[in-house]
């Protein structure tokens, strides 16, 4: 494709030759000739003078001098994630129901949905128009399912589970598994309470792989339109997760967490049970959050406080040792001036 016509369906400016052909898009360190990078982050300037690519994505004000030609955009990243799908074309899957799917016949399934081989749709399950479902899917009964959703394979949504439209559960997604809830008997052996409630995905939600959101004792657990949840997320019972929310890898929220909207979990953040995270918080990776968190706050550590905060304690953690011996010898030398002093 010539660098022009991307720059056009892109709605790039050009800068350098436009006849330039390009066979794909990839980082700056793997680029080869003939290939589109792009540069969205300064501090990695530096390495425009030694990439292999024909051509670079950059923003309006990029000013440094290189030998590249350039597509400049308000947003390089995203015009980046958009130059990808200009030259990825995923598989089709077929527009059919697969012989060897299982189709209650009380499910009502809209226009062009295909099913794949072994996936079981259960009795009174909606799907609307132009789903997929991969195999070995199971939609457990009275499900309903958006249109222009897509389930992977080996993904379960249980039992009364709303998914909304153009959402995504990428593989061994489970949905609306029963919440961890018990009540201790007299006997000190555990009761299990009944996950009577559901789980509501709304529009434009996308679920990573092996990920977990469980149904809620009463009421609802609802991940809100626009969220993103990365692969290995647990989300427990009754939790609200925000518009347009990320939680990354291996994030844990306890039951009736509500998260607020625009808010980053980055990896392997745990929140306690019942609080409240405010709307556009980010928690870096590892943070452990104990209390609920007001709206615009960037926190950091176990347990969580404020992010400029953690970095001076970190830089000050590995300096206890010395600053330990200093305080004995300071110990020290005053418990010599006031023997000094008792003498007098």
């Amino acid at each position: 494709m010539k660098l022009s016509d991307i720059a056009s369906r892109l709605n790039c400016v050009l800068e350098g030759d436009g006849n330039l052909e390009i066979k794909g898009v990839i980082g700056l360190d793997e680029a080869e000739n003939g290939q589109l990078t792009f540069l969205s982050n300064p501090k990695y300037t530096s390495k425009l003078a030694i990439t292999k690519a024909s051509a670079v994505i950059v923003g309006k004000d990029f000013s440094s001098p290189t030998h590249l030609a350039l597509l400049r955009h308000t947003n390089p990243y995203l015009t980046f994630a958009r130059a990808i799908e200009l030259f990825y074309s995923p598989p089709n899957p077929v527009n059919e129901i697969h012989p060897k799917a299982v189709v209650s016949p009380l499910a009502k399934l809209g226009k062009n949905v295909c099913i794949g081989a072994n996936s079981v749709i259960g009795d009174n399950v909606e799907l609307g128009d132009n789903i997929v479902i991969y195999p070995n899917v199971t939609i457990y009964p009275n499900a309903k399912i958006g249109e222009n959703t897509i389930i992977h394979s080996n993904c379960v949504v249980r039992e009364y589970v709303e998914i909304g439209a153009h959402c995504t559960l990428q593989n061994g997604v489970i949905v609306g598994a029963d919440g961890f809830g018990y009540a201790k008997k007299d006997d000190g052996s555990w009761y299990k309470i009944v996950q009577s409630g559901i789980v509501v995905l709304e529009s434009d939600v996308e679920i990573g792989a092996n990920s977990t959101i469980d149904r809620a004792t009463i009421g609802e657990t609802r991940i809100k339109q626009g969220a993103k949840l990365d692969n290995l997320v647990m989300v427990g019972h009754a939790s609200v997760v925000g518009e347009n929310t990320l939680l990354c890898g291996q994030v844990g929220l306890a039951g009736s967490s509500k998260i607020g909207r625009n808010v980053t979990l980055a990896g392997q953040v745990g929140v306690a049970g019942h609080l409240t995270i405010g709307d556009n918080v980010i928690a870096t990776a590892q943070t452990g959050i104990p209390n609920s968190v007001e709206a615009g706050q960037i926190i950091s550590g176990y347990p969580a406080i404020e992010n400029r905060s953690w970095l001076k304690s970190s830089a000050i953690f590995n300096r206890l040792p010395d600053l330990q011996k200093t305080l004995r010898e300071l110990q020290r030398r005053v418990a010599e001036i006031e023997k000094l002093f008792k003498k007098d």
